[in-house]
């Protein structure tokens, strides 16, 4: 009976993996985005934008069993920031978004309904009497990143 052969990773596969998010620079520069190594495994479809291709691609032709480690630079990633996402709402259209009741703070993540019925989300940076400061940067953008990844399964 011969060995089983562990598939490889493709453009279009679905893999069960471990995987560890280090941001290498920016304000948090050393911590810790995301990790499964002290949890359940995530999954990725390949291709279905759930990860930017860049971080992607270092994927492909790898092994199931395989662990390894790669740097992205954030322009490759989530690319760099852009101080025009910073942007100014008033409280009335948070209050609109999240009731008026709603009671946010700065760090709090707000979604909101884009006009061709899609949403977007930012984060909240500051308060003021009538305005709220948010940040609709993705939360990666403008840090180089470190992933580390265990491939557990491809189908």
């Amino acid at each position: 009976m011969s060995e089983p052969v562990n598939a490889f990773v493709l453009a279009d596969s679905y893999l069960t993996l471990h995987y560890r998010v280090t941001l290498l620079s920016g304000s948090a520069a050393g911590s810790v985005f995301a990790d499964t190594f002290t949890g359940r495994p995530g999954t990725l479809q390949m291709g279905d934008g759930q990860w930017a291709p860049a971080m992607e691609a270092p994927l492909v032709g790898r092994q199931e069993g395989e662990a390894f480690s790669y740097e992205i630079p954030a322009a490759q990633a989530y690319g760099e920031r852009n101080p025009e996402l910073l942007q100014r709402v008033s409280l009335s259209l948070l209050a609109e978004h999240g009731g008026e009741d709603a009671n946010f703070q700065p760090g709090d993540l707000v979604e909101f309904s884009a006009p061709n019925g899609g949403s977007y989300s930012g984060v909240l940076k500051e308060l003021g009497d009538d305005w709220a400061l948010f940040d609709f940067n993705h939360p990666l953008a403008g840090a180089d990143l470190k992933l580390d990844v265990s491939i557990l399964g491809v189908l």
